[in-house]
């Protein structure tokens, strides 16, 4: 049984298609990556998948629930995790306190507002936690800094480490590599596959950087206008002559 299995997901916009009829898994501990071109629909599949958008019809399954109708809280409780294509971290607040805030989101434990209030001290427990995701994701040494001090690569290792926090069993990545240079964007993958190792986390991965997505990802879907437009192993669906007229922008 797949982890995730969304089964014809058709989503319109005024009249006009955005995706069509899109069907998609995701194993256990898998890594898979999503790609096309500029308005291919590769990010309103993310948003119906999480629940953020309803489809008009289809289904989304997700380690053996169906979650089609569920709530974006219930699928985060289910084990979907999230990271944006534009960041989302908070000015005046460290890096350790980006993750204690996700931990006590993930537990619901009331005291999420006490955080934002600076009223609640972390228990020895949601450090020990934090501190865990810290040492995976190598911040241990920028735990207590300022987040406007950290580069933007480091940034975007937050934001994984906040979806971390929340325990998921998937994580869905939306361009993480963005603004990164080659450097970072090498650090982030490597980072991510110690991740998987460590945890077995399965990811599914929107991403332009073609390098990056040859490195990482096991399978591909590509999406055109909507439609999907092949599915395979990596190699193999990079390269296909449909794919480089569609994505790469190659004559062939």
């Amino acid at each position: 049984m797949a982890l995730l299995d969304a089964v014809d997901v058709t989503k319109r916009f005024s009249g006009i298609t955005a995706l069509d009829a899109v069907s998609m898994r995701v194993d256990d501990g898998e890594s898979v990556g999503l790609i096309g071109p500029n308005g291919a629909g590769k990010t309103t599949f993310f948003n119906c998948l999480l629940g953020l958008l309803r489809p008009e019809s289809g289904s989304v399954t997700f380690a053996g629930r169906n979650l089609t109708r569920a709530p974006v809280y219930r699928r985060a409780r289910a084990g979907l995790g999230r990271t944006f294509q534009r960041m989302e971290l908070f000015a005046g607040m460290t890096v350790r306190d980006h993750l204690l805030v996700a931990e006590r989101s993930r537990l619901g434990t009331g005291r999420f507002w006490k955080d934002v209030l600076n009223l609640a001290a972390p228990s020895a427990d949601e450090r020990a936690r934090a501190d865990a995701t810290l040492e995976l994701l190598a911040l241990r040494d920028v735990a207590d800094a300022p987040i406007e001090a950290l580069s933007l690569g480091r940034g975007r290792l937050v934001e994984v480490g906040r979806a971390l926090m929340t325990e998921p069993k998937l994580l869905l990545l939306d361009e993480p590599s963005s603004g990164l240079d080659a450097a970072e964007t090498a650090a982030l993958a490597a980072t991510l596959r110690a991740v998987q190792a460590e945890r077995g986390t399965a990811v599914l991965l929107v991403e332009h950087d073609v390098e990056f997505v040859r490195s990482f990802s096991d399978r591909l879907y590509v999406l055109d206008f909507g439609t999907l437009i092949a599915t395979g192993p990596t190699a193999e669906v990079l390269g296909s002559d449909e794919v480089r007229r569609a994505y790469l922008g190659e004559t062939v």
